[in-house]
């Protein structure tokens, strides 16, 4: 495991810090998703001990994800809690055979705009689900009944009806909150790996203990094992059904998709080995045909605990194997240290999680490449909180190829003529293609005989043959009036291939056997 002694005590050290950062989001997740704690803690368990050893990024670490949250209530609420593990556990099977066929690669192709909606639609569903959950109430049905109805939970949080305990619970998730804003701010130099959720929780427990608040608290059994919900015939019947087959499959789409963009982002992190992106989706799918075997979360790379990881100073994939075992000692001897975490404190640490994942950072990113892909991050948003998840995802990709169709097909032609000096100036814009002919020809019959037509290329993006067939064509029927054509290649071929042009200019031939003449470098 480890090719140098010198290394363990830095994995050692970054693995405590990764624990103690997965300890409240394993379980906190888990009830995100309307599932037991304990299904999250198995995940992590398995994503540290199975998918580290085997992992194709040696510094991410593998867990239950805030990103898949929203999915799995989906499915716990359509199929029921005891399908969860076989859908899981075919979405497994998928992401193993797709790195076996070296298919990795293509799990990133999906845009920026896509990603960034995605994430923010996940963190606005999180956030509206988490926060009746902070008051001990129950999420609605829908993401959007979940935000609508906010206003509710927060008067049930200040005035008690009933003799209920729904303002305590909000003062406990209030107090979790107000802590892990404050402490990155005052903690000591020394303290500095001790992550703000964690201190969060301890002190919210704390809390609840002493004052000895009658709010709910986090159910985990004495014995692990307990908590698993082993695939019967029964079940793995039901996987016949087209309806769960396309939910194992988007499932897999969405956890490959986050894990493999995680690699990249920790990729950026360290300087150490790269991903190997196909062996990171086949330790991806073992883990998850593990989580589904027994009944619990699916897991994805997640970027939290995986900058944690490097932050921490971890050098290999050892540290993210021994915090899945921290994991482990702690549920298996001291469970009964997590029946004293609150509920709604768990919720607070979501509900700011879900804050964090809406960045508007993201939107002024985007914004810089122009207004559609804005326009595109909003509708995936809007179309998760709206419908669901997949549906939204696919609403995004779907405008994303809209997008690419326009792009490559659309050209903006303007064409000018100087009388006094019988020239015409041709000037393209975007992809000149079979597409745009009949406009394309339109503009060069316009075009006075005997004139010198200069075509203007330095903001094309592409030309095919027909258009390059139309230009030689006019070029050689307008010979015997007196016309030339000029190509002003020189723009385009200073644009990317400025330090090929010679110093005092000369001359190229391009892929269509035409002379292009340069100008001396500037």
């Amino acid at each position: 495991m480890l090719k140098d002694k010198s290394q363990f005590m830095p994995d050692f050290l970054a693995s405590i810090v990764v624990f103690l950062v997965a300890l409240p989001l394993c379980m906190g997740i888990a009830i995100a998703s309307g599932v037991p704690p304990a299904a999250g803690l198995i995940t992590g368990i398995i994503g540290g001990i199975v998918v580290g050893f085997l992992a194709g990024s040696p510094l991410q670490v593998s867990g239950p994800a805030a990103g898949l949250a929203v999915i799995v209530w989906d499915l716990v609420n359509r199929f029921g809690i005891e399908m969860l593990g076989p859908i899981v556990l075919v979405a497994g099977l998928i992401q193993l055979a797709a790195g076996l066929l070296k298919w990795g690669q293509y799990f990133r192709a999906i845009a920026p705009p896509v990603i960034y909606g995605m994430l923010a639609g996940i963190g606005v569903l999180i956030f509206a689900g988490q926060f009746h959950v902070m008051v001990d109430d129950k999420p609605k049905g829908s993401g959007l009944l979940n935000l609508i109805s906010i206003p509710d939970a927060i008067y049930k949080g200040i005035f008690p009806l009933d003799g209920s305990s729904h303002h305590m619970a909000a003062f406990i998730g209030l107090l979790t909150i107000a802590i892990i804003v404050v402490w990155p701010r005052v903690r000591p130099h020394r303290l500095k790996y001790l992550p703000a959720p964690l201190i969060a929780v301890v002190v919210a427990a704390t809390a609840a203990s002493v004052m000895r608040l009658p709010i709910k608290f986090v159910d985990v059994p004495a014995n692990l094992l307990d908590a698993a919900i082993w695939p019967t015939a029964a079940t793995l019947g039901k996987l016949a059904s087209t309806e769960v087959l396309i939910a194992a499959f988007a499932l897999a789409l969405i956890a490959s998709a986050e894990t493999l963009l995680c690699a990249v982002a920790v990729d950026r992190m360290h300087t150490g080995p790269r991903t190997d992106f196909d062996r990171e989706l086949a330790a991806q799918g073992v883990g998850n045909v593990l989580c589904g075997v027994a009944g619990a979360l699916p897991m994805t790379g997640v970027i939290v605990r995986s900058t944690a990881n490097v932050d921490s100073g971890a050098k290999t994939r050892a540290s993210a194997i021994y915090h899945g075992f921290w994991l482990l000692a702690l549920v298996a001897l001291f469970p009964l240290v997590l029946r004293m975490i609150p509920t709604s404190c768990l919720a607070a640490v979501l509900v700011f999680t879900g804050y964090k994942l809406v960045n508007p950072e993201n939107v002024r990113a985007l914004g810089k490449f122009g207004r559609i892909p804005v326009a595109i991050y909003f509708a995936t948003l809007i179309g998760i909180v709206v419908t669901d998840l997949l549906t939204g995802v696919i609403i995004g990709v779907a405008l994303t190829l809209i997008r690419l169709i326009y792009s490559v097909t659309h050209i903006e032609m303007r064409m000018e003529f100087n009388e006094k000096a019988n020239r015409a100036d041709f000037f393209l814009a975007g992809s000149a293609t079979f597409i745009a002919l009949p406009r394309f020809a339109a503009h060069l019959d316009k075009i006075p005989r005997g004139a010198e037509l200069h075509v203007h290329v330095d903001k094309l993006l592409h030309i095919d043959h027909a258009c390059m067939d139309a230009l030689h064509g006019w070029e050689k029927q307008n010979e015997q009036f007196g016309s030339s054509l000029v190509v002003e290649w020189d723009d385009l071929v200073a644009r990317y291939h400025r330090t090929t042009i010679p110093e005092n200019g000369g001359t190229k031939t391009n892929e269509f056997g035409k002379e292009i003449v340069t100008s001396p470098r500037r």
